[in-house]
């Protein structure tokens, strides 16, 4: 049964952690500009889907995880600044930026965490728990 609990949290660190990069990339792009005609930065989000990572239980069930599916951008609208003395600016004097929103990111970070935080909680407790049956095993 431990052995089924390992495989899941750590598809759920693995899943977390390529979010975490996902959301590091678009922080550090949260303020870039394109030249005109030039494709804006868009940010990019970690797709999930639910995968065996372990044997079969009793039920006969697989043990499910995490699985990172891949990486989407996102369909908000870049960002558009008048600035009209930006070398990017287009000819109406717009700068088209990314479509990063920094707090909207923060906090998947935040979320991103805490689900790392959890993942690293249930596993402590497994392990106690592995070594707790151990130890009321051993001969006195």
């Amino acid at each position: 049964m431990s052995g089924s609990i390992f495989s899941i949290v750590g598809s759920a660190l693995n899943a977390q952690d390529a979010r975490i990069g996902a959301i590091a990339s678009n922080l550090a792009n949260v303020d870039s500009v394109t030249p005109p005609g030039g494709m804006p930065y868009r940010a990019h989000e970690v797709v999930f889907e639910a995968a065996p990572v372990a044997q079969a239980n009793v039920s006969g069930a697989p043990a499910l995880g995490v699985n990172v599916v891949g990486t989407v951008e996102t369909n908000a609208a870049p960002v558009q600044t008048y600035d009209p003395d930006s070398p990017f600016a287009n000819a109406k004097g717009y700068v088209t930026g990314s479509n990063v929103s920094q707090v909207a990111q923060m906090v998947d970070l935040i979320d991103s965490s805490d689900s790392y935080s959890a993942s690293i909680a249930v596993l402590q407790q497994a392990s106690r728990i592995d070594q707790q049956m151990l130890s009321s095993f051993q001969v006195s």
